[in-house]
C-alpha cells in the first residue's frame, strides 16, 4: 500500500505527460512537410510544445538552435517529473541524470577534439544543470584542450576515470566517450542494492541488465566487424555487469574467429531465443525493441514502480531523436515516404 500511495501522484502526472508524446499520425504530417520552419510552427501547436515553444520565431532558428531546444525539452520535462517525485523517487531520477550529464561533456570533448577553438554555447541549459549538476558546463564548454577539459572536472566524480586514462596513453574522442560510458554503466549497477529495494531493485536489475547485455553484444560484434580489434582490446571495451550473457559466452563471442561462429554463438543466447529473427546486423535494431518492450511492458503491469519514469523519459528522449530525424529529412527534401522510413528505424 505504502508502495501504491508513494506513485499514485506520479502515476498521474506522467501519464498526462505521455499522452501529450507524438504520435504515428503526427510524423506522417509532419513528412508531407516543405521546411523546417513549418515543422517548428506546427510543433508550437502539440500539447507537448505549447507552452514551452510559445514564443520562439520559427523563422529566426537555425537548426543548431533547433537541436538544442528539442534536447531541452527532455530537461523541462524532466524538471517538471522531479518536482513530483518525492525523495526515494528522486533517488532514481539524479541516477538517470547523469546521462545528460555525460551528453553535455561528450559535445564539450567533440569540440575540443574538432580543433576549431570556438567555445560551445551551451547557455540554454544552464539552469537546469546549476540545479541539478555540480559540472560547471560554462567551464567545460570553453575548454581549448583536453587537458583543460578534464581539469575543468576536477571535484566531480568524472574527473577520477578520464584523468586516469590520460596518464596511461594518448586517448582519442572515442576513448573519452567510452571511459564516460562504462563508468556511469558501471556505477548504476554496483550502487543499485544500496539505492533500491524489493519491486524497484526488480526493474532496475531488469531494464539496465538488458541494456547492458545488449549493448555488448552491439560493442564486440562493431570491434571485431568494423574494427578488427584484437580480443584483448575488445574486452576492455566491454560494460563489467552481466546479466544474460555468463562470462563464457561473452569470452566464445569476444573470441569467435569469424562472423560465422559469432553468429553460431549468439544463437545460443537467451536474446536469440526471444527475437528468432535476430542477427549480427540486426543488433542495434533488436537492442531498441528489446528496451522499448521491456519498459512498455514492465510500466503496464507494474505503474507504481520506478519502470514507470525510466519508460517515460525514455520515450521522451525517443521522440526528440525521431523529431530530429523528421527536421533533418525535410531540410535535405526526401519524399514523405523516405522521411516516415527514417523515423521507424529509431
Amino acid at each position: 500500500m505504502g508502495t501504491l500511495l508513494s506513485y499514485s501522484g506520479l502515476s498521474t502526472k506522467i501519464r498526462a505527460m505521455q499522452s501529450q508524446l507524438m504520435t504515428k499520425k503526427q510524423y506522417q504530417e509532419i513528412s508531407q512537410m516543405e521546411s523546417v520552419s513549418q515543422i517548428v510552427a506546427y510543433l508550437k501547436k502539440q500539447p507537448g510544445f505549447a507552452r514551452l515553444w510559445a514564443d520562439l520565431d520559427e523563422n529566426a532558428l537555425h537548426r543548431g538552435d533547433i537541436e538544442k531546444l528539442l534536447t531541452h525539452t527532455i530537461h523541462q520535462n524532466f524538471a517538471k517529473v522531479y518536482k513530483f517525485a518525492n525523495p526515494s523517487q528522486r533517488t532514481f531520477m539524479d541516477l538517470y541524470f547523469k546521462r545528460y550529464e555525460i551528453a553535455i561533456m561528450k559535445d564539450c570533448l567533440r569540440k575540443v577534439f574538432d580543433g576549431s577553438g570556438e567555445g560551445l554555447d551551451l547557455s540554454i541549459f544552464k539552469e537546469f544543470f546549476d540545479k541539478h549538476s555540480r559540472l560547471n558546463i560554462d567551464r567545460l564548454s570553453g575548454s581549448a584542450t583536453v587537458e583543460e577539459f578534464v581539469n575543468g572536472l576536477k571535484g566531480t566524480e568524472y574527473y577520477r576515470p578520464l584523468s586516469k586514462i590520460s596518464q596511461e596513453y594518448k586517448p582519442l574522442l572515442f576513448d573519452y566517450g567510452m571511459a564516460l560510458d562504462q563508468y556511469y554503466f558501471a556505477n548504476i549497477w554496483s550502487v543499485k542494492e544500496k539505492l533500491f529495494k524489493k519491486r524497484d531493485l526488480e526493474e532496475i536489475i531488469k531494464a539496465y541488465g538488458n541494456k547492458f547485455d545488449m549493448l555488448n553484444l552491439q560493442w564486440i560484434y562493431r570491434s571485431k566487424k568494423y574494427y578488427h580489434m584484437a580480443p584483448a582490446d575488445i574486452y576492455a571495451l566491454l560494460i563489467p555487469v552481466r546479466y544474460k550473457l555468463s562470462a563464457k559466452v561473452t569470452a566464445a563471442l569476444v573470441e569467435a574467429p569469424d562472423e560465422t561462429d559469432f553468429r553460431r554463438v549468439l544463437d545460443t543466447t537467451a536474446y536469440k531465443k526471444r527475437y528468432p529473427e535476430l542477427t549480427p546486423d540486426k543488433l542495434e535494431e533488436y537492442y531498441n525493441r528489446n528496451l522499448r518492450n521491456i519498459l512498455e511492458s514492465e510500466s503496464r503491469k507494474y505503474p507504481h514502480s520506478v519502470i514507470m519514469i525510466y519508460s517515460y523519459l525514455y520515450h521522451k528522449e525517443h521522440e526528440v531523436d525521431c523529431l530530429t530525424t523528421a527536421i533533418e529529412c525535410v531540410r535535405y527534401g526526401l519524399s514523405p515516404a523516405e522521411t516516415m522510413e527514417y523515423i521507424q528505424r529509431n
